[in-house]
């Protein structure tokens, strides 16, 4: 028996049930794809055709509408199965959830017509943010990615993106540019602003840079924009207007990622414990490893740090799903902070206990001790975590 215990719904249990047999069947081709450095185009084609895709389309949409704590539960799951194809797909449900949150209820053409590519043609969405100029965007780095604004009303766009996860199956890119805007048109103030680019536009291609450690299957390459042109109603802020007020709830949409690491150090742990059950060396009469004491050791710190993660975790996005205003901004990259760290340790607690043998690429777990460090790099970062919660302990203006 776990804490918290899940699934508590109908729906919860039918969508750990869909992410399972998708995450068993992407654990086939896990090792193979991660060892070529292969984007493994096919899981995508499998999420698309299971509707795994549409899990935060508003079901007015044609979508499931989840909420955050069913979400997160499924990328749990398919972490379990494949770390790189559950990144992608987190990226794409969360942009799509924030989107919604912005939208609310109000009627928005724009993003119903997101939201029918999604449903009926299985259409990807993710952000391209990073720079090699600017780094991680969360540091505030002005884009060398610009956006002219044409007397039309039409943009033209040109510069490099890197990191951008699951470029080969994205239908749409979020793109955030710096705006020049010299026109006779009433004028942008905004110094920045994101773009929403189709794959088809012309000037847009991807190069094969990504060359990664970890999360090898991720196809997070760099993306040039060459003179691309795109139409008025392109330029993100004047569709999908967001409020201070709305920020906090877009936050939370960083817990699918989240949960990604939490997956990866699930798996570990039962690679582990699995092994440490089966293992049976001739210096121990009729017994596994698991009957000895420093086995025992390292396995129950492994369940004190799931412990802690699913708690802290699960339990702050069951608060958000019920009560969003009631979380701030401060618990949501503490929970990510405790979560990717934690599954750092249980992954290399895991390597120490099944030894030598954990190093050998037949065995998963090398994957697993490559790949779960990439929640590290993730915003919000470490540094800022800390420093949020010591300004909201000690008052700090």
């Amino acid at each position: 028996m776990s804490f918290p215990l899940y699934p508590r719904t109908e729906e919860q249990q039918r969508l750990l049930t869909l992410a399972g047999a998708l995450a068993d069947t992407f654990a086939q081709r896990a090792q193979e794809n991660d060892w070529a450095g292969k984007f493994p185009l096919e899981n995508f084609r499998d999420l698309r055709d299971a509707g795994y895709l549409k899990l935060t389309v508003p079901k007015k949409y044609g979508g499931m509408g989840a909420s955050l704590i069913d979400v997160v539960l499924a990328q749990y799951r398919l972490a379990q199965g494949d770390a790189s194809t559950a990144l992608a797909a987190s990226m794409h449900i969360a942009n799509i959830a924030k989107m919604a949150e912005n939208v609310g209820e109000r009627p928005n053409p724009f993003f119903e017509h997101i939201c029918q590519a999604v449903v009926e043609e299985g259409a990807m969405i993710n952000a391209a943010l990073s720079e090699p100029a600017t780094g991680s965007p969360s540091r505030g780095g002005l884009p060398t990615t610009v956006a002219q604004r044409q007397e039309d009303g039409s943009w033209l766009i040109n510069g490099r993106k890197t990191f951008t996860t699951g470029s080969h199956a994205l239908y749409f890119f979020l793109t955030s540019c710096a705006i020049e805007d010299r026109t006779n048109l009433p004028p942008i103030k905004a110094e920045r602003g994101q773009f929403l680019i189709p794959h088809t536009a012309e000037g847009l291609s991807i190069k094969d840079t990504w060359n990664s450690v970890g999360m090898r299957g991720s196809g997070s390459n760099d993306v040039i924009l060459e003179n691309v042109r795109v139409e008025p109603e392109a330029y993100m802020e004047s569709q999908l207007q967001s409020d201070l007020a709305s920020r906090t709830r877009l936050s939370a949409w960083s817990f699918p990622t989240v949960a990604v690491y939490l997956g990866i150090a699930q798996a570990a742990r039962n690679e582990a414990i699995n092994f440490a059950r089966r293992r049976r060396p001739n210096s121990i009469t009729q017994q596994s490893i698991a009957a000895i004491p420093h086995i025992q050791e390292k396995a129950a710190k492994m369940e004190l740090a799931l412990l802690q993660s699913k708690a802290v975790f699960f339990g702050i996005a069951e608060q958000f799903s019920q009560e969003p205003e009631s979380v701030p901004a401060s618990q949501l990259a503490a929970a990510k902070y405790l979560v990717t760290n934690h599954a750092v340790e249980i992954v290399d607690i895991a390597m120490r206990l099944v030894g030598g043998a954990s190093l050998s690429l037949n065995f998963p777990l090398q994957r697993y001790y490559r790949d779960v460090r990439a929640g590290l790099h993730h915003p919000p970062m470490d540094d800022v975590t800390l420093s949020t919660l010591a300004h909201d302990a000690l008052e700090l203006e």
